[in-house]
């Protein structure tokens, strides 16, 4: 159903259990109940996995896999799979596009298209296109704090479903750097200085 939604805040947590270390962003949206957005190692190295759910929304996945993951915290959008509930979402993006929006992610899902764009480093947006049915979404999430007191506001403009938040929310959990050029050019720097640091251990 679509709804009306107020902004709400995610909070930073961790916690480690049986030797594994966990963390991510949880709060409460008074329209979809409480979220929790989860950064996970999986069991297997080489992959990392960035999962949200809440009351009202569905659970969606993105996992990453590669080399590449064993140097990040959170998963990237590179040789990744994103799932809503059972479905998988198609993926694609421009990595050669000059301006945020050119680079910006498509995705399509349940006969939906969205696009996800950098606003900044610290800020994106999700907007679900518009149809005959329904005049679409756009879900601003901005980023302020640093460390522990990190923390990201989401807010919403027009009329929003489960499906939408949960997109909206996962990527709270995803190195997004990918979306902007200069965020593309660390990152590559920093993968690659990383993983020659340790290859000599």
């Amino acid at each position: 159903m679509h709804t009306t939604t107020a902004s709400f805040t995610l909070h930073h947590w961790k916690q480690r259990e049986n030797g594994k270390r966990e963390f991510g962003w949880q709060g409460t949206s008074e329209e979809f109940g409480d979220i929790k957005v989860t950064n996970r190692r999986q069991s297997h190295h080489e992959s990392l996995t960035a999962e949200v759910r809440g009351g009202f929304i569905p659970t969606a996945t993105l996992e990453s896999r590669g080399i590449h993951t064993e140097v990040m915290m959170r998963p990237s959008l590179n040789r990744a799979t994103l799932r809503v509930g059972d479905a998988h979402v198609y993926m694609t993006r421009n990595r050669l596009g000059l301006t945020h929006r050119g680079r910006s992610l498509i995705l399509k899902y349940a006969g939906d298209k969205y696009r996800l764009a950098a606003i900044n480093r610290r800020a994106y947006v999700l907007r679900r296109e518009a149809d005959d049915e329904d005049s679409g979404v756009i879900i601003t999430v901005r980023e302020t704090g640093l460390g522990s007191r990190k923390k990201f506001t989401i807010s919403v403009e027009k009329r929003a479903v489960g499906a939408d938040i949960a997109l909206a929310a996962l990527f709270v959990g995803v190195d997004r750097a990918t979306l902007t050029r200069r965020g593309a050019v660390r990152a590559g720097i920093s993968r690659v200085f990383n993983l020659s640091m340790q290859s000599q251990y």
